[in-house]
């Protein structure tokens, strides 16, 4: 049976959003913080803003990416189950749902890596992501900015 999700605003670049998973895992196994707290995805681009309580230093930001790209080199499955959010509850923040937010909720898996709730699209395998890049960090006032790239991967 086909679930039905509510409508969602925005089409991602599979690979970019996927990534987008890999490196919030990364940031809370890491250091402990929550998820990104507001997040700019695009094909050339991304940038996720984290509540954090320092900037990074340059050996942490090499070993966040060294990271997210050995969860992508694994070329782990990303796969989705279907719950309702009572099912959910103590699971996921809930409260981070749009209002309106339809009973049936989407969670998505990078392998045993992360699991979130969301209604984007993902590409099957994490090896279809491509090279992980921080091109720069920000920090100002307990945000911090990551910026990222991705390089296509090799056919």
């Amino acid at each position: 049976m086909q679930q039905q999700l509510n409508a969602h605003n925005k089409q991602e670049y599979p690979p970019m959003h996927t990534a987008e998973h890999i490196l919030n895992a990364t940031m809370v196994k890491t250091f402990g913080c929550g998820r990104h707290t507001s997040a700019h995805v695009e094909r050339t681009k991304s940038k996720l803003d984290y509540d954090f309580p320092r900037p990074l230093t340059d050996d942490e930001v090499r070993q966040i990416e060294a990271r997210v790209n050995e969860i992508i080199a694994a070329d782990l499955a990303v796969t989705e189950e279907f719950a309702t959010q009572a099912q959910v509850a103590g699971r996921f923040p809930l409260e981070r749902l749009p209002d309106g937010a339809s009973d049936v909720v989407r969670i998505v898996h990078v392998g045993d890596y992360d699991e979130c709730l969301c209604a984007g699209a993902h590409v099957d395998h994490t090896a279809q992501i491509g090279a992980f890049r921080i091109t720069s960090t920000r920090y100002q006032d307990g945000r911090l900015r990551i910026v990222f790239r991705l390089t296509e991967p090799e056919q």
